[in-house]
């Protein structure tokens, strides 16, 4: 197994989806020995067309895109199981710029949203702090010189990473928003392929 996966998505042999939205492709690696309910769930979901024609209804660019609830509301959505499933925190994955995790209303409440990290500006002195909590070297120089949201790590589950298509990410962070950061135009995935 390959220490830190999402450091080095182009040499991944798991399973990959790519999100089709109506701003072009996002191709991610999912990670199911680190993150196996929220692998399943996620690719269940992807093949069943749950997400299919739902709205990433959450944009805050320099933090993330949101989204997997089929209202579009941010308030809804559930578990290929019909309830939460529990987090899932590996010691191998972080939120690093481009991962993909679930989003929760606090402690092992993951339904069916998820969010992609897109905060590309980390402050250098980040670095010592994150050397201070334990953090690898790898990983707080992929959070100095990429970017992502430490805060996050072991509050979210991380169960893939964008391979290709951060470029599209990047543009769906720009869109504009309303004071709930609903984007103003619909950020459509419009399906999700399974390689797995």
């Amino acid at each position: 197994m390959i220490e830190y996966p999402q450091l080095t998505p182009n040499e991944y042999k798991g399973p990959k989806a790519t999100l089709h939205t109506n701003y072009g492709d996002i191709e991610v690696i999912l990670f199911p020995t680190q993150a196996p309910k929220a692998v399943e769930n996620f690719l269940t979901h992807a093949k069943d067309g749950y997400y299919d024609g739902i709205i990433f209804h959450r944009v805050i660019n320099d933090f993330m895109i949101q989204g997997g609830d089929p209202t579009g509301t941010g308030f809804n959505g559930e578990s290929i199981w019909g309830h939460n499933f529990e987090d899932e925190f590996s010691d191998d994955l972080f939120n690093i710029n481009g991962a993909l995790s679930m989003a929760n209303g606090g402690p092992m409440t993951n339904g069916s949203q998820f969010f992609i990290v897109q905060n590309q500006h980390m402050e250098p002195a980040f670095a010592s702090q994150l050397a201070g909590a334990g953090y690898p070297q790898a990983i707080i120089d992929a959070y100095v010189n990429n970017g992502g949201t430490p805060w996050l790590d072991h509050r979210h589950t991380v169960f893939g990473q964008v391979a290709n298509g951060m470029d599209i990410v990047n543009k769906i962070a720009l869109v504009k928003t309303d004071s709930a950061d609903k984007p103003l135009e619909d950020v459509v995935i419009e399906n999700i392929t399974v390689n797995d």
